[in-house]
């Protein structure tokens, strides 16, 4: 009671606080609180959402709608515990307008309470469990759903000779979601689970666990680890042998992210996986994308930067519907329907669920111009959050 008490009391000051700040406060600048992992295991996805959101920024200009905008950086290290207490600090001191980010789903999720009393939107720019725009109706995502992309590599695995499939997955909401998705449409195409690993999330040694994929003799490991984690799956995978084994890694994109793609040497060569973007997608806007990210920050983007350039964007168009009207729900109002051409294609926010509907492309790892990229071959367009579209 002590406990559920003192959430009570926080959640009623994060409200109280919200309440009491005048307009005139709001009037001068749009104040967004990002909070995202810069330490830590995940701190590929915070720095790419940062440098993202500066790009856009640096190309955008920092006034919109007659607003300055002013972005206020925090590192949760994705610990629940921490986004909690920093998304509390910069509503009720910071009197932020906005809060953005979120690299994990447990942050997202310990966030969207306070996003519901303070009524300030929470633009979800990489967690990707389907449940979290559920939580609040101040969610909004710019990244995507883990059914989206493991659904579809259920399908085409099933379809393209693959009949028996090891898992490894980390053990938290995202990776539930991509098994259970991937494992529904797989085995419904006449696929086998032989073997079904879970990893922990914080600091895993995928080691012991290869050892058993290994063991099953599957045709191919389903892999689904968060991004900033791939790099050492794959020294690991090929430490094993398991890429002379001849068992072929398919998955959602994660694990092959751009990020770290390139250092992940030849083991990566022939994995492929059902993503929302790859630095290699033909279009134009990503090939300026691309190059201006590479140029201001020496790096390729991964699918988390462009989570991150998407949902600033989102921001500022909203703010443009809205003529500078910062209000929770004026913003949200004006992101529902939300459509335009993003460096991964074309993108919209479904007014239903406040969710991302993107392309889906498959993708195989190749190596071109001397650098390993993710080669789209197929596109799904227009993908909905398969859980959502059940309900």
């Amino acid at each position: 009671m002590f406990v559920r008490r003192q959430v009570l009391l926080a959640a009623g000051a994060v409200a109280a606080a919200a309440a009491a700040v005048p307009a005139c406060a709001q009037e001068e600048a749009v104040k967004i609180g990002l909070i995202v992992p810069m330490t830590g295991g995940q701190a590929s996805t915070g720095r790419q959402i940062d440098n993202a959101i500066k790009l856009y920024m640096q190309q955008k200009g920092d006034t919109v709608a007659g607003k300055k905008i002013e972005i206020i950086l925090r590192d949760d290290a994705a610990v629940p515990d921490n986004t909690k207490r920093l998304a509390q600090e910069l509503i009720v001191n910071e009197k932020v307008n906005i809060i953005a980010g979120f690299g994990v789903t447990p942050a997202a999720l310990a966030a969207a309470p306070l996003a519901t009393q303070a009524k300030v939107p929470e633009i979800v720019m990489a967690a990707g469990t389907s449940i979290i725009t559920e939580r609040s109706p101040y969610v909004v995502r710019t990244s995507f759903t883990l059914p989206q992309s493991s659904t579809i590599i259920g399908d085409w695995a099933a379809k393209n000779g693959i009949k028996k499939v090891a898992t490894l997955t980390s053990d938290y909401a995202p990776g539930n979601d991509a098994l259970a998705s991937f494992k529904e449409h797989f085995v419904a195409g006449g696929g086998e689970i032989v073997e079904e690993v879970k990893v922990p999330l914080a600091n895993p040694d995928f080691a012991p666990f290869l050892q058993r994929m290994k063991d099953s003799k599957p045709d191919a490991m389903f892999v689904f680890v968060p991004a900033g984690q791939g790099g050492n799956f794959m020294k690991q995978y090929a430490e094993r042998g398991l890429d002379k084994s001849g068992i072929r890694v398919i998955g959602p994109g994660d694990v092959m992210d751009d990020d770290l793609l390139n250092n992940m040497g030849d083991a990566a060569l022939g994995a492929v996986t059902a993503h929302l973007y790859s630095a290699a997608h033909p279009s134009q806007i990503n090939k300026e994308f691309v190059a201006a990210y590479k140029k201001a920050f020496n790096n390729r983007p991964g699918f988390m930067a462009v989570g991150g350039y998407d949902g600033i964007h989102l921001i500022y168009e909203a703010l443009k519907k809205t003529g500078g009207d910062a209000t929770g729900d004026k913003l949200i109002a004006a992101m529902k329907g939300m459509k335009w051409e993003s460096p991964r294609g074309p993108i919209s926010i479904d007014p239903e669920t406040r969710d991302i509907v993107q392309n889906i492309y498959i993708r195989k790892v190749e190596k071109v111009d001397g650098e390993l990229y993710n080669v789209e071959f197929a596109t799904f367009e227009a993908v909905k959050d398969p859980g959502k579209t059940k309900k």
